[in-house]
């Protein structure tokens, strides 16, 4: 992407940009045994009242080729939510995710500095890059990696209209 993208600039506005309805489609392989997956659903920014931040909410249904762990051959499919808090991170490009109990995820951002980022869960490594493909459109894929996991999750995220939400 060009350097000097709108996204790319240290007044980008991430809050603004995220803020509302998303639809999401995800991949999902499990590199240990080849299974695949996906998830599909709508992710919610939603103003937070008290801090200048964002609430995220996804909700959808996430099917897998065979549970990732269990009897081989054995298809899920069934509902999966999730949510973080965002807050401002001293720059309008990137906000810090924390989880719901407050501890702290990863920066998220569009930015040359602010776009990679990386989390670590006992045992596991997770490594995130973020790409804005547009006004209406980003990406995300997360590289878990560690004794526990070895995953690649890879997001497409695209602005709802409202008939999609």
């Amino acid at each position: 992407m060009n350097p000097q993208s709108p996204d790319h600039a240290p007044d980008f506005d991430l809050r603004a940009y995220l803020l509302g309805d998303w639809t999401v489609a995800r991949t999902l392989l499990d590199r240990s045994t080849g299974t695949r997956g996906s998830f599909t659903g709508v992710v919610r920014f939603t103003e937070t009242p008290d801090d200048g931040g964002l609430r995220l909410r996804e909700e959808g249904t996430v099917s897998w080729a065979s549970v990732p762990g269990g009897p081989a051959g054995t298809p899920f499919t069934g509902p999966a939510s999730r949510e973080y808090l965002l807050r401002p991170a001293g720059a309008p490009d990137s906000m810090d995710m924390f989880f719901p109990d407050g501890r702290p995820f990863h920066r998220m951002g569009f930015g040359a500095q602010s776009s990679q980022d990386q989390h670590w869960c006992d045992p596991d490594t997770y490594r995130v890059q973020y790409t804005r493909i547009g006004p209406d459109e980003f990406h995300y894929q997360w590289d878990v990696t560690g004794p526990a996991k070895d995953q690649l999750l890879t997001s497409v995220l695209r602005r709802a209209t409202d008939s999609a939400a």
